[in-house]
């Protein structure tokens, strides 16, 4: 997992937030096994605390469920993964949407952006 901090949202928020994104996405297919709290706060250079919190929160959303004794995994319900990606979708559509007003665009004029870019 390659991520950026920024000072702008807790660690452990951003944290979250990648990897419903890569969950999302299929970087982690599901049924993949998660990193030790203890690996995973290594390879970001965090506080395990950090991670701990964040594998929490994921885990009461539903991204990831807990094998006893094995682990962390990711939640093998398509459905909720499908589910999750279309409100994933629809949040980053607004984000752009209101991206382009702060600029000055209309959403007519937004929404012809970006089919000027699919055209290219």
């Amino acid at each position: 997992m390659n991520l950026s901090f920024d000072s702008r949202s807790p660690i452990y928020i951003q944290v979250v937030n990648k990897l419903k994104e890569e969950i999302i996405s299929g970087e982690f297919a599901p049924g993949d096994k998660i990193l030790s709290v203890r690996d995973f706060a290594c390879t970001l250079k965090v506080n395990p605390n950090t991670i701990q919190r964040a594998l929490t929160n994921l885990e009461e959303e539903g991204f990831i469920i807990t094998k006893r004794t094995s682990g962390k995994f990711v939640t093998e319900d398509l459905v909720f993964i499908k589910q999750k990606k279309k409100e994933l979708a629809s949040l980053k559509a607004l984000e752009y949407f209101k991206n382009m007003e702060n600029l000055g665009f209309t959403k007519e004029e937004s929404l012809l952006n970006i089919t000027k870019e699919g055209e290219k």
